[in-house]
C-alpha cells in the first residue's frame, strides 16, 4: 500500500502523521504534502514535514506543524479527480480526513465525478472496493471509456486473372511464336467473376466525458460492370450471364463473346465492338477497329487505326505507312513495328521496331535473334530490352525510360498534404497539454471551453490517422520511385553510334558503336556498363 499523511487537531496543536508504504509501495510525496496543507491553510516547517517522510525504519511519524492558535475544524476526506489525456479514462486520489473529519459517500463521490464533467464509463466496482478498503495518495481508475472499434475498407475478390501478362516464346531458331498466347480468360454462363465484401463502418465509441467518439472512415466501393453479367440482389455477387471471356478495364467487368471477320477493309468498313475482336485476315489502310476488350490480328495491320481495352496482338506486324496507330490499355505483342505509332497500358513486345513512335507503361522488349529498333524513338517507364539499338547508318534513334508521371505527381501531392497536417498538429497539441494541466490541477473549465477541446482531441486524433496512412502511401511511393530510378536500358548485340540514351532527366549521345551494355542512372549522369 502506497505511503499517505493524516492531520490531527486537537488542544496540543495541529500534527501531522506520516504513514509510511507497505508491502513495496510508493513512498509519501513532499510536493503533494505541501499541496495539501497549503489548501488547509495550515502553517508547516518543510524541514520537521521532509524529516518526518524520510524516516523510512519506522511505521509512522508524527510532527506538530504548528500550535492551535484559532478553533480549526476538522478536515473532511479530500477527493482529487483526475482525467487522461486523450478522455478515455479517469482517476481519483483521496486524501484522508484530519482525526474526527468526515468520510466521503459514494453518492459524494459520484457527485464530484460529474462536477468534473466525467459521466460515462463510472465503474461502481471500484467506487464500492473503496469505500470497503481506503487507500490514499494513490490513483484509482474509476471510469473508462469505450474506444471506437474500427472498420474495415470494401474489397473486391475477382475470380479470375486480372493480371495478363502472356508473353510470345522464343522458337528453336531464334523467331518468336506469336500464335500460342494466353491472353483471355474465357468464362461460361453462370459462373462467379467477382465478390464484393462491403465496408464495415465499425462502431462509435464514448469518452468519459460522454462525447461520441466516431472510427475512421472506410473506403466504400461498388462492383462495376458492362454488358452479359449478371448481379445478385445484394449486389455483392457478379456472374457471367453468356459463354465468352471476360477482363477487367479500368476497375469495369467485361463479359463478351468474340467477333470474328476475315478483313477489315472495304467489306466489312470501320468496326466498333464491345467485346473481343478476332481478324483471321488483315486490316487494310485507313480503316479503323475498335474494341473493347481485346484484339487479335493473324494477318498484317496497314496503316490503319486500331484500339483495344485490353490486349492487340498481331501474328504478322505492322507496317503502318506513317499513319498506322496502336493503342492498347493493356499489352501490345507484334512479330514487327514499322511507320507507326504504339502507346501501351502494360508492355510491348516485338521482333523488331522501325521507324517509329513506341510508348509502353512497364517495359519495350525486342529480343529475337535479329531484334532491333532503329529510327524513331521508344519508351518506357521501367526498361528496354533490345539486341541493337539504333543504325549503322545513322539513323535518328532515342531510347528513353524512366519515371511514371503519375506517380511522381502522386508523390509530390501526398509530401504537401504531410506538411499540412503536421503543421495544423503542431497547432492543436499545445491546446491540449494545457488542458490536461489545468485539469489535472483540479481547475474547473467553462463547458463550451471543454467542447472545444474535445473537439480538437477529435480533430487531432483523425490528423494522426491521417498522417500514419499518408506516411505509409509516402514510403510505398517512394519505394516505387526507387526502384523506377533504377530503370535502364539493356542492349545484348550494338548499339551504334548516334542513339540517343534518356533515362529520367538525364540524356547522353552515343558516340561509338557498343556491344553488349547497359545504360544507367548514376550520380544524376547516364552512364554505360558492361553485361
Amino acid at each position: 500500500m502506497n505511503g499517505f499523511f493524516q492531520l490531527s487537531i486537537n488542544e496540543q496543536g495541529i500534527s501531522l502523521t506520516i504513514y509510511h508504504p507497505t508491502d513495496g509501495g510508493k513512498e509519501v510525496e513532499i510536493n503533494e504534502v505541501i499541496g495539501y496543507l497549503q489548501s488547509c491553510n495550515v502553517q508547516y516547517d518543510i524541514t520537521l514535514v521532509n524529516r518526518a517522510i524520510q524516516k523510512e525504519q519506522e511505521e509512522q511519524t508524527q510532527v506538530l506543524l504548528s500550535p492551535l492558535t484559532q478553533n480549526m475544524l476538522p478536515v473532511s476526506e479530500v477527493m482529487i479527480v483526475n482525467v487522461n489525456y486523450d478522455m478515455m479514462s479517469a482517476s481519483m486520489r483521496f486524501y484522508a480526513p484530519s482525526i474526527g473529519g468526515a468520510c466521503l459517500s459514494k453518492a459524494d463521490i459520484i457527485a464530484t465525478l460529474n462536477r468534473q464533467n466525467v459521466v460515462f464509463g463510472i465503474e461502481d466496482a471500484v467506487i464500492d472496493a473503496f469505500l470497503l478498503h481506503r487507500q490514499y495518495c494513490t490513483d484509482i481508475i474509476v471510469a473508462q471509456g469505450k474506444a471506437p472499434r474500427q472498420g474495415q475498407d470494401a474489397k473486391i475478390e475477382y475470380c479470375f486473372n486480372t493480371d495478363l501478362r502472356a508473353r510470345p516464346t522464343l522458337k528453336e531458331d531464334g523467331g518468336v511464336d506469336f500464335f500460342h498466347l494466353n491472353t483471355l480468360n474465357h468464362c461460361k454462363a453462370g459462373d462467379i467473376l467477382a465478390k464484393l465484401t462491403k465496408e464495415d463502418p465499425g462502431d462509435t465509441g464514448t469518452n468519459v466525458m460522454g462525447t461520441t467518439i466516431r472510427p475512421s472512415e472506410v473506403k466504400r466501393t461498388t462492383l462495376q460492370y458492362s454488358h452479359n453479367i449478371d448481379i445478385s440482389e445484394d449486389r455483392t455477387v457478379l456472374t457471367s450471364r453468356v459463354n465468352g471471356h471476360v477482363c477487367l478495364v479500368e476497375g469495369k467487368v467485361f463479359v463478351s463473346d468474340i467477333y470474328e471477320v476475315a478483313n477489315v477493309d472495304n467489306a466489312t468498313g470501320n468496326i466498333e465492338y464491345e467485346g473481343s475482336v478476332v481478324v483471321s485476315g488483315n486490316v487494310c489502310s485507313n480503316f479503323r477497329l475498335v474494341a473493347h476488350g481485346n484484339i487479335e490480328v493473324r494477318g498484317v495491320v496497314e496503316g490503319a487505326y486500331i484500339e483495344a481495352d485490353g490486349n492487340i496482338i498481331i501474328a504478322r506486324g505492322m507496317s503502318g505507312m506513317m499513319k498506322g496507330t496502336l493503342k492498347a490499355g493493356g499489352n501490345i505483342v507484334a512479330k514487327f513495328i514499322e511507320n507507326s505509332t504504339i502507346e501501351a497500358g502494360g508492355y510491348v513486345e516485338a521482333e523488331s521496331i522501325l521507324h517509329s513512335r513506341v510508348m509502353a507503361r512497364t517495359e519495350i522488349n525486342v529480343l529475337s535473334r535479329k531484334g532491333f529498333i532503329t529510327g524513331g524513338s521508344v519508351s518506357a517507364t521501367s526498361a528496354i530490352n533490345v539486341k541493337n539499338l539504333g543504325s549503322p547508318m545513322g539513323a535518328d534513334t532515342v531510347a528513353e525510360v524512366g519515371i511514371n508521371p503519375v506517380t511522381k505527381k502522386r508523390y509530390i501531392d501526398l509530401q504537401k498534404e504531410v506538411i499540412e497536417i503536421q503543421k495544423t498538429l503542431q497547432t492543436i497539441e499545445p491546446i491540449l497539454l494545457s488542458t490536461k494541466k489545468k485539469l489535472q490541477q483540479g481547475e474547473k473549465l467553462p463547458p463550451d471551453r471543454m467542447k472545444y477541446v474535445q473537439t480538437l482531441a477529435i480533430a487531432n486524433k483523425q490528423k494522426k490517422d491521417l498522417l500514419s496512412k499518408d506516411l505509409c502511401e509516402l514510403d510505398e511511393l517512394q519505394i516505387m520511385l526507387d526502384s523506377n530510378t533504377a530503370a535502364q536500358i539493356t542492349v545484348s548485340g550494338a548499339v551504334y553510334s548516334g542513339t540517343k540514351i534518356v533515362i529520367s532527366d538525364s540524356a547522353m549521345t552515343v558516340t561509338d558503336t557498343m556491344k553488349y551494355c547497359r545504360f544507367v542512372k548514376r550520380q544524376g549522369e547516364v552512364q554505360m556498363t558492361s553485361l
